[in-house]
């Protein structure tokens, strides 16, 4: 049996290239559950995988697609049997395991989750790492004591993928939430998920001049890092938290120790990779329920597998907004 994929190749001169090809079930990866896959999505990651260069890849030929959401389809786990619906994060699928970009995928039955009530495959991948990240984002500042009349919480980055999700599922909540910007065309679409209040991206990446300033913020989800999360910790309110997720604004943190001596902050870091089940089951159940999905349609981009080698070069550029869901067998 055959089924469509997209594929990604390296040429003995070293260049890679991506093309929807057919390939046969004998040669997918040795994994205990084979999933029809429904949906998949358009992450940074995969912009590396399926753009030149081939990223993160390793091994060719190689199918990317960090998620998917789909049907058991064969199953030798317990825990899984075919009808069952299900969705994957992590686990670097789609990086050293070929990924959801194709209409089948084998993989190990720990790294999936039973989708849960309330949510389609479709809906999933609206979701998909990004959204389930922005939950991971979410449930730690929670579970160190933020509540919304503790006072306002900033997102930054909040037009991506997690920034997106971040802003709708607090603002659900009854957050009083702050978008960080740098694109004043996107402000209309911060506000329609619910932002209060749209932050210019220049107000928070100045250069810090005082390792301490004035206490704004009750909590915090930074996707940027860098000079931008520097800053923010120095705005923290006493022993309040942020949450980091993305190094987009670099791996290095120039700030002081003082901000974590004198207030107490908290920093959070949030690697939605290798997760513990129990901790993904909780997200996808929280997701599920504090997640407006009228919201969420609002930010979805269809996207077929033909599409993909396009917009892996528009998602490197930071030229997408929102949420790309991609339909493998469209």
């Amino acid at each position: 049996m055959t089924f469509k994929a997209l594929v990604v190749d390296k040429n003995e001169e070293g260049k890679t290239s991506a093309a929807v090809k057919e390939i046969d079930e004998n040669q997918l990866p040795d994994g205990n559950v084979t999933v029809a896959v429904e949906y998949s999505t358009l992450n940074y990651k995969d912009g590396l995988c399926v753009g030149p260069g081939g990223g993160l890849v390793k091994d060719y030929p190689h199918v990317p697609g960090i998620d998917f959401a789909g049907t058991v389809d064969e199953s030798s786990d317990e825990w899984y049997k075919p009808g069952d619906k299900v969705v994957l994060t992590g686990w670097r699928v789609g990086e050293v395991w070929w990924g959801g970009y194709a209409q089948k995928a084998s993989v190990k039955g720990e790294w999936l989750v039973p989708l849960p009530d309330g949510l389609t495959t479709r809906d999933a991948m609206a979701v998909g790492t990004a959204g389930f990240t922005a939950m991971l984002a979410v449930m730690a500042l929670e579970d160190h004591g933020l509540k919304p009349e503790n006072g306002p919480v900033l997102v930054t980055g909040a037009a991506g993928g997690v920034g997106s999700v971040a802003v709708a599922i607090l603002a659900n909540l009854g957050y009083e939430v702050h978008a960080v910007t740098g694109r004043e065309s996107t402000w209309d679409y911060l506000k329609s998920l619910g932002a209060r209040a749209i932050v210019p991206r220049d107000d928070v990446a100045e250069t810090i001049k005082r390792p301490l300033e004035k206490e704004v913020w009750a909590g915090a989800i930074d996707a940027v890092g860098g000079d931008m999360l520097a800053r923010i910790l120095g705005q923290m309110k006493y022993g309040c938290s942020v949450a980091t997720i993305g190094l987009a604004g670099g791996a290095n943190l120039p700030a002081s120790v003082i901000p974590f001596i004198l207030r107490g902050v908290n920093l959070l870091g949030i690697d939605s990779v290798m997760r513990p089940y129990d901790d993904r089951v909780r997200a996808w159940q929280r997701i599920a329920k504090d997640l407006p999905l009228d919201k969420l349609h609002g930010m979805i981009h269809p996207a077929t597998l033909e599409d993909l080698p396009g917009l892996g070069k528009d998602i490197l550029k930071g030229q997408v907004k929102g949420r790309v869901v991609v339909d493998v067998n469209a």
